[in-house]
Protein backbone atom coordinates (compact mmCIF):
# COMPACT_ATOMS: atom_id res chain seq x y z
CA UNK A 1 0.00 0.00 0.00
CA UNK A 2 1.11 3.85 -0.98
CA UNK A 3 0.06 5.90 2.39
CA UNK A 4 -0.97 9.70 1.13
CA UNK A 5 -1.73 12.82 3.48
CA UNK A 6 -4.74 14.34 1.84
CA UNK A 7 -6.95 17.37 2.73
CA UNK A 8 -8.78 19.75 1.36
CA UNK A 9 -7.23 23.67 0.00
CA UNK A 10 -9.50 25.76 2.23
CA UNK A 11 -6.54 28.54 3.04
CA UNK A 12 -9.39 30.83 5.12
CA UNK A 13 -9.57 27.99 7.58
CA UNK A 14 -6.92 27.96 10.91
CA UNK A 15 -7.28 23.93 10.89
CA UNK A 16 -6.98 21.79 8.30
CA UNK A 17 -5.76 18.71 9.08
CA UNK A 18 -4.57 15.85 6.86
CA UNK A 19 -5.76 12.62 6.69
CA UNK A 20 -3.65 9.45 5.73
CA UNK A 21 -5.47 7.37 2.76
CA UNK A 22 -3.94 4.08 1.35
CA UNK A 23 -3.57 2.93 -2.25
CA UNK A 24 -3.12 -0.48 -3.69
CA UNK A 25 -0.15 0.07 -5.35
CA UNK A 26 -1.38 -2.34 -7.93
CA UNK A 27 -4.12 0.52 -8.50
CA UNK A 28 -2.28 3.33 -8.96
CA UNK A 29 -4.15 5.74 -11.07
CA UNK A 30 -5.19 9.36 -10.94
CA UNK A 31 -9.23 8.04 -11.10
CA UNK A 32 -8.37 5.82 -7.89
CA UNK A 33 -6.39 8.42 -6.41
CA UNK A 34 -9.33 10.56 -6.53
CA UNK A 35 -11.92 8.25 -5.64
CA UNK A 36 -10.04 7.04 -2.37
CA UNK A 37 -9.89 10.82 -1.74
CA UNK A 38 -13.35 12.24 -2.27
CA UNK A 39 -14.74 9.23 -0.25
CA UNK A 40 -12.26 9.85 2.91
CA UNK A 41 -13.30 12.93 2.38
CA UNK A 42 -17.12 12.87 2.22
CA UNK A 43 -16.87 15.45 -1.11
CA UNK A 44 -18.28 14.68 -4.33
CA UNK A 45 -15.71 14.13 -7.17
CA UNK A 46 -17.51 16.58 -9.54
CA UNK A 47 -16.75 19.05 -7.65
CA UNK A 48 -12.90 18.39 -7.46
CA UNK A 49 -10.89 21.19 -10.25
CA UNK A 50 -7.51 19.39 -9.67
CA UNK A 51 -5.63 17.06 -6.93
CA UNK A 52 -2.06 19.39 -6.09
CA UNK A 53 0.82 17.20 -4.71
CA UNK A 54 2.16 19.94 -2.31
CA UNK A 55 3.54 22.63 -2.34
CA UNK A 56 2.77 23.36 -5.92
CA UNK A 57 2.63 20.23 -8.74
CA UNK A 58 -0.75 19.83 -10.11
CA UNK A 59 -1.19 15.80 -10.87
CA UNK A 60 -2.55 15.03 -14.16
CA UNK A 61 -2.08 11.81 -15.20
CA UNK A 62 -1.84 8.02 -13.73
CA UNK A 63 2.29 8.46 -14.12
CA UNK A 64 2.31 11.55 -11.98
CA UNK A 65 0.16 9.41 -9.57
CA UNK A 66 2.81 6.56 -9.82
CA UNK A 67 5.66 8.70 -8.78
CA UNK A 68 4.13 9.63 -5.63
CA UNK A 69 5.54 8.51 -2.45
CA UNK A 70 4.68 7.32 1.14
CA UNK A 71 3.32 10.21 3.16
CA UNK A 72 3.21 12.85 0.56
CA UNK A 73 1.08 15.43 0.79
CA UNK A 74 -1.89 15.91 -1.44
CA UNK A 75 -4.84 18.44 -1.73
CA UNK A 76 -7.92 18.55 -3.69
CA UNK A 77 -8.66 21.98 -4.75
CA UNK A 78 -12.22 22.38 -5.11
CA UNK A 79 -14.93 24.47 -8.12
CA UNK A 80 -17.39 25.69 -5.83
CA UNK A 81 -16.48 29.36 -4.03
CA UNK A 82 -18.50 27.85 -0.95
CA UNK A 83 -16.97 25.32 0.16
CA UNK A 84 -19.46 24.38 3.45
CA UNK A 85 -21.85 23.58 0.23
CA UNK A 86 -20.26 20.36 -0.71
CA UNK A 87 -20.39 18.64 2.82
CA UNK A 88 -22.87 16.44 4.21
CA UNK A 89 -22.38 17.46 7.91
CA UNK A 90 -24.00 14.87 9.97
CA UNK A 91 -26.48 15.57 12.44
CA UNK A 92 -25.91 15.83 16.25
CA UNK A 93 -27.70 12.51 16.84
CA UNK A 94 -25.55 10.80 14.24
CA UNK A 95 -22.22 11.86 15.66
CA UNK A 96 -20.16 8.97 17.42
CA UNK A 97 -20.90 9.26 21.08
CA UNK A 98 -23.97 11.62 20.65
CA UNK A 99 -25.97 10.24 23.98
CA UNK A 100 -29.58 11.36 23.54
CA UNK A 101 -30.50 11.01 27.02
CA UNK A 102 -27.83 13.63 28.36
CA UNK A 103 -28.68 16.18 25.74
CA UNK A 104 -32.41 16.14 27.42
CA UNK A 105 -31.11 16.62 30.90
CA UNK A 106 -31.51 20.70 32.76
CA UNK A 107 -29.14 21.64 35.40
Amino acid sequence: ELVLKVRIQTPNLRENDFIEIELDRQELTYKELLRVSCHELGVNPEHVQKIRKLPNTMLRKDKDVARLQDFQELELVLTVSDKNLLFRVPALSEQSGYNKKASELTY
